[in-house]
């Protein structure tokens, strides 16, 4: 391309475009082992997890879970009364979680590990070149860590429509009357239940089951617990047409009409590669993402992609954990292989979701003669204690007791699935469990119920009663 007297030229050893979780990641890591680094972001620094994602929605649950808590304390005592909500407040609250958490993804803290930050939009020139406002990069490797945008399905009427995606609602300080949900994913089930207990009503709309890629058997104990809560739930339900009107929308939905005030589009994710012109890198890609390897490196072995571009487990610390790929391959030369499928995942709604491993319908595909265990919190003592036995721990295994999977429903279901991730990514079995001494009263406690259930049948079988008695003989 041909340069102007304006035109800024930086070579670098390292250009990464993105600074959401996996960007920030390898910029951080590649600073302070010395590498000179170009980080490119048009948008907010901190990405979606920081300003429209994880972190909003987490503060805005939190929120919600304080305003049912005063909802429920009969059954501990405490007379029941209905909270009034400031939803203004509330909002104010969410935003100033992310300002406290934004420190840690600025631009003058990247500026300050020596990285330089461009607050432009990046295209490539070629498949080692990058242009960035007045800014040409030229760089020995480069990373596209862009992440992904809300889908916004071709709705009839929805371009004529405000709606919300999650990257507007956050900000909205309209309390809404009736809020409408398309789409039950997790985006959309854990803001259907925030907002219901913050005082507003809620529909969701789902073309399939909410939370499909979640157990069925687990999925129906949510189901039951948002419909008690009194969220309207339509799955198998496709959306015709949204019509704008004098109360704010009407939802046309195999043929009934459903009125609300606002509406919330959740019906998923799509990779954000517009405007990369990634032709001229020699890097190819289709409407899932960008194609890489399994060291994570695009049809250009110089220029890798990590995070929701790739599409894939569109998740945080799934972002995090290629960026350590990364840093292996490219700055300490191992060769390092992904291996996501092993991540887990959560939906923070209450009670909480959260699983790793295979699911017992992939399990069962892939020819492996399951295994259930199951502990049930109604069975555990803490959960007891604090009235809060809704879920289980749910274990599938094969007839060897390696770990498939697991599911686990009920509070800090996102904290107890951690140590089976450990088990798993590190190839323990089914035993590695019963050998552990869990703290009583705890609700990991469960976790070591359901591992034991794998060895129940033998342990009283009359094999090993016959034993017994044998043994009995030498006292």
């Amino acid at each position: 391309m041909t340069n102007t007297p304006e035109t800024k030229i930086i070579t670098a050893d390292l250009c990464i475009i993105g600074a959401g979780s996996g960007g920030l990641s390898v910029a951080a890591g590649a600073a302070q082992l010395g590498r000179n680094v170009v980080l490119i972001e048009e948008g907010e620094m901190g990405g979606d997890c920081l300003n429209t994602g994880c972190v909003p929605s987490k503060a805005l649950l939190a929120a919600a879970a304080r305003a049912q808590s005063m909802r429920s304390g009969a059954k501990f005592g405490i007379k029941n009364t209905e909270p009034e909500i400031d939803f203004s407040a509330v909002v104010d609250h969410v935003q100033s979680v992310i300002e406290t958490i934004a420190p840690i993804d600025s631009q003058e803290r990247f500026e300050k590990l020596g990285v330089t930050v461009l607050r432009e939009h990046a295209s490539f020139t070629g498949p080692r070149q990058v242009k960035a406002g007045a800014v040409i990069v030229n760089a020995k490797h480069f990373i596209i860590a862009t992440g992904s945008a809300p889908f916004v399905p071709p709705i009839s009427g929805l371009s004529q429509t405000p709606y919300f995606t999650n990257e507007t609602i956050f900000a909205n300080r309209d309390h809404p009357d009736h809020l409408v949900i398309i789409g039950g994913g997790p985006i959309g089930i854990e803001l259907a239940q925030a907002h219901k207990r913050l005082g507003s009503k809620v529909t969701v709309i789902e073309g399939q089951t909410i939370l499909n890629k979640d157990d069925p058997e687990l999925v129906a104990i949510i189901r039951n617990q948002l419909t008690d809560e009194g969220i309207d739930i339509h799955e198998n339900a496709m959306v015709d047409a949204v019509i704008k009107n004098e109360a704010g929308v009407s939802v046309a939905v195999d043929g009934k009409n459903i009125s609300g005030s606002h509406i919330l589009i959740a019906v998923g994710r799509t990779p954000t590669v517009g405007g990369l012109n990634l032709k001229a890198a020699g890097v190819d890609y289709d409407k899932r993402g960008v194609k890489v390897d399994k060291r994570l490196r695009t049809s250009n072995k110089r220029i890798y992609a990590i995070g929701d571009v790739i599409g894939g487990r569109q998740f945080t610390h799934v972002a995090g954990y290629h960026a350590s790929i990364i840093v292996r391959n490219i700055l300490f030369k191992m060769p390092a292989a992904n291996n996501d499928d092993q991540a887990p995942w959560v939906t923070y709604c209450d009670p909480e979701l959260a699983h790793v491993g295979l699911t017992e319908e992939q399990a069962r595909e892939q020819g492996h003669e399951v295994k259930i265990l199951r502990a049930p919190f109604n069975d555990n003592d803490r959960a007891q204690a604090e009235r809060d036995t809704n879920g289980m721990v749910k274990v599938l295994t094969n007839k060897r007791g390696d770990i498939l999977g697991v599911s686990i429903l009920g509070r800090g279901a996102g904290d107890l699935i951690q140590i089976w991730a450990f088990a798993i990514s590190n190839g323990e079995k089914i035993k590695a469990f019963t050998n552990m001494i869990a703290p009583y009263p705890t609700r990991g406690e469960a976790s070591k119920r359901a591992a034991s259930a794998f060895f129940t049948p033998a342990l009283f079988s009359k094999k090993t009663k016959n034993l017994i008695s044998f043994l009995s003989m030498f006292d």
